[in-house]
């Protein structure tokens, strides 16, 4: 079993950047592939990014593309998205997910662990 607790979301101006982190508990997280999702209000969960257990292999939403960059510090425990450029659009609750796998996924559907969230506001 694994808890995550996300944080770093805030308000920020269009074009502006934020960092999230994921702090995972366990001894295991160097097994654990990782995601970020987010949803925004009316809207369903949705694909961000997602990191290999080693960290060698990451997956982008088209969306997030050249913008975000997932990354994973496997002696902190953490996984973090670095938010670049950020749009009115990118506004959303900002989910961390986990699983014990050693392919990279992107679905909802098959993790196993989500943390709480944390909104992420870009104003306009």
């Amino acid at each position: 079993q694994v808890q995550l607790v996300e944080s770093g979301g805030g308000l920020v101006q269009a074009g502006g950047s934020l960092r999230l982190s994921c702090a995972a508990s366990g001894r295991t997280f160097s097994s654990y592939a990782m995601g970020w999702f987010r949803q925004a209000p009316g809207k369903e969960r949705e694909f961000v990014a997602a990191i290999s257990y080693h960290g060698a292999t990451t997956y982008y939403a088209d969306s997030v593309k050249g913008r975000f960059t997932i990354s994973r510090d496997n002696v902190r425990n953490t996984v973090y998205l670095q938010m670049n450029s950020l749009k009115p659009e990118d506004t959303a609750v900002y989910y961390c997910a986990a699983k014990t796998t050693i392919v990279v996924i992107t679905t909802i559907a098959e993790y196993d662990y989500w943390g709480q969230g944390t909104q992420v506001t870009v104003s306009s």
